[in-house]
């Protein structure tokens, strides 16, 4: 067995070396390589380094011929030169070999890495994450939510002047004065004292005029209840100047009439909580002592309050009062007493309110009478938030009152008749509210039903040089019908235009017209802020006919329509140094409320004010 493996080896070497020498004796074929265009991937000034070495090698024999045969160079076909073939070399197995550089690969810049990679292990620290739920009650976007109350700012204490003294003269022997000191500013604790004067002397004979005013008043502030209390004295004075320019009299009485009021009054009040079911009170006790430089003297003590039970948008509650006088003249001394007693019940809506109640009236002293009266009062929101519609119904008894007579006309005589008129039936309706941002109106049309209505008229008696006022009564059943129309625009705090008009058409009893009440007065006004120095103001006053029972040529005595215009200025100088200006009937007309009493023609003054 091993002779036959021995044969068999020994055959194939011999098969392997025949082969590889006809191999290396047999003619290279000429290859006809495929021309293939390549882009240079050396650079042009790059040289390829080549080096091209001939070698002639020694074969020993077949084998190391075939084991150092390197392969051929197909690029450059080294294995086909002249040098290679057997005819050419003598039959030698020799052959050229060409060795070229290694292929070195050049990538563009639009594909370089210029970064380093990160050979550190760095792990970010995360923070363990913790959720919390919301108790929040879902709400629609879209619904309009309420503002909230901006808050005010701050106050500077430095900037606030708590008392003023201003002092002034003017062209018709004017004079004016007037001061104001308090405690400062204290939420618990408020006093102060206040003194007023104004005198002038018109260029008729004794038209001279002066109104003197003091007072002291006090606000104390608890945790559940409010005190406060005023004392006030005051003294006008002036003299019967009135008389027919044209028709003067051989005698006048020019007596100089006074007109002195002591008063005071104070308040017991609950403060205001804004809490469910409240229960409010008040008390108040006012009084007065009038007297003139005659013999009239008027005392008042008035008191008064009412207590409140609130349940949610229900009210209920009392309200009464105790007006206790006495009036005394050279003729007379009367008692002249009420008491009013006012129940009532008030609900209150978003869009409504209405007030409904009864009032009580027992007239007891000189007269003895007994009333009832309503005293209702409803209010309905027509546009929302600007457009308000109210309607009230109303009665009451009017105490004739020598004093509120003084004040309403100063040349009034002595021993007026006294005697209480009554409001039987007073209906109104309007509407109030808003047009515009900061503009506000309000209309009322009216119609009230009087009986007794009190008229001031002339009680002049030239002869005996009396030239005086009286008070007379429309002895029955009066009815006023009319309208009241205000209008106010505030465009923010520098510019202020407001307006009334009132207008009342007068159906007498027993008169023949409402003696010296005129059918239309118009007032406006307006307060202009230029700039925090610079401050005018000005005021315009129309007055319509009115008429008196005095008899000229056969006919009443017609009081003509008048206009008057006023103005005025003030100018801050430093913060505690102010100088003003007024000017009065600026038209200069001869304007009469009463007849035969003008009023002061143009008149102007001035002076300066001290803050501290």
């Amino acid at each position: 067995m091993k002779l036959k493996y021995n044969y068999t080896l020994l055959t194939l070497l011999m098969v392997l070396l025949v082969a590889a020498g006809y191999a290396q004796n047999k003619p290279a074929k000429k290859h006809t390589a495929k021309k293939t265009v390549t882009k240079p991937i050396v650079k042009a000034t790059t040289k390829p380094a080549t080096v091209a070495t001939k070698k002639v090698v020694e074969v020993k024999s077949l084998g190391d011929a075939a084991a150092k045969t390197a392969p051929r160079d197909t690029t450059k076909k080294g294995g086909n030169t002249p040098a290679n073939n057997n005819a050419n070399n003598g039959g030698s197995l020799s052959e050229e070999i060409v060795v070229t550089t290694a292929y070195k690969p050049v990538l563009a810049d639009a594909v370089k890495i210029r970064r380093n990679p990160e050979l550190e292990d760095k792990v970010p620290f995360k923070a363990p994450l913790t959720y919390t739920t919301i108790d929040k009650r879902l709400t629609r976007d879209e619904d309009i939510k309420q503002l909230d109350a901006m808050k005010m700012p701050g106050e500077k204490d430095s900037v606030l002047q708590n008392n003023y003294i201003k002092l002034g003269l003017g062209n018709l022997k004017t004079t004016y004065g007037e001061a104001y000191i308090t405690n400062g500013r204290d939420e618990a604790l408020q006093a102060g004292l206040y003194l007023k004067h104004f005198a002038q002397a018109g260029s008729l004979y004794k038209q001279n005029q002066s109104k003197n005013e003091i007072g002291i008043f006090g606000k104390s502030i608890g945790p559940v209840n409010a005190l406060s209390g005023r004392i006030d004295y005051s003294n006008n004075a002036n003299y019967f100047y009135g008389y027919d320019g044209s028709n003067p009299p051989a005698k006048l009485n020019v007596d100089r009439q006074y007109f002195s009021t002591l008063s005071a009054e104070g308040e017991l009040a609950k403060n205001y909580k804004d809490v469910e079911n409240d229960f409010t009170y008040a008390v108040k006790l006012k009084g007065y002592m009038f007297s003139n430089a005659f013999s009239a003297k008027e005392n008042n003590i008035v008191v008064s309050g009412f207590v409140n039970q609130t349940v949610r948008q229900f009210y209920a509650g009392i309200s009464a009062s105790m007006d206790v006088s006495t009036q005394k003249d050279a003729l007379y001394s009367l008692s002249n007493n009420l008491l009013r007693v006012n129940p009532y019940i008030k609900f209150q809506g978003t869009n409504y309110k209405i007030d409904a109640g009864i009032s009580i009236v027992d007239e007891f002293g000189f007269s003895s009478r007994f009333f009832v009266f309503p005293a209702a009062k409803a209010e309905l929101q027509v546009i929302p938030k600007y457009v308000r519609l109210f309607v009230e119904a109303r009665g009451d008894v009017n105490r004739s009152s020598i004093r509120d007579f003084a004040m309403l006309n100063p040349f009034i005589g002595q021993n007026i008749n006294i005697k209480n008129s009554v409001d039987q039936l007073d209906i109104s309706a309007g509407l109030k509210g808003t047009l515009a941002p900061g503009l506000s109106f309000k209309g009322t049309i009216f119609r009230n039903s009087i009986k007794d209505m009190p008229l001031l008229v002339s009680n002049f008696n030239f002869a005996n040089g009396d030239n005086r006022f009286a008070v007379i009564y429309d002895n029955g059943r009066a009815r006023v019908t009319g309208f009241n129309g205000e209008l106010d625009y505030r465009a923010g705090d520098d510019v202020n235009i407001f307006g009334r008009t009132e207008f009342k058409d007068y159906q007498m009893a027993s008169e023949a017209l409402a003696w010296n009440l005129p059918k239309l007065i118009m007032t406006a006004g307006t307060n202009i802020h230029i700039n925090d120095k610079v401050s005018i103001s000005g005021t315009l006053l129309f007055r319509g006919n009115a008429h008196d029972p005095l008899v000229v040529a056969g006919k009443y005595t017609t009081l003509n329509s008048f206009m008057d215009l006023s103005g005025g200025v003030d100018y801050k100088v430093t913060k505690q140094i102010s100088i003003f200006g007024r000017v009065n009937n600026i038209l200069n007309s001869t304007n009469q409320t009463w007849i035969y009493y003008p009023e002061y023609g143009f008149n102007i003054f001035g002076g300066a004010s001290y803050s501290f």
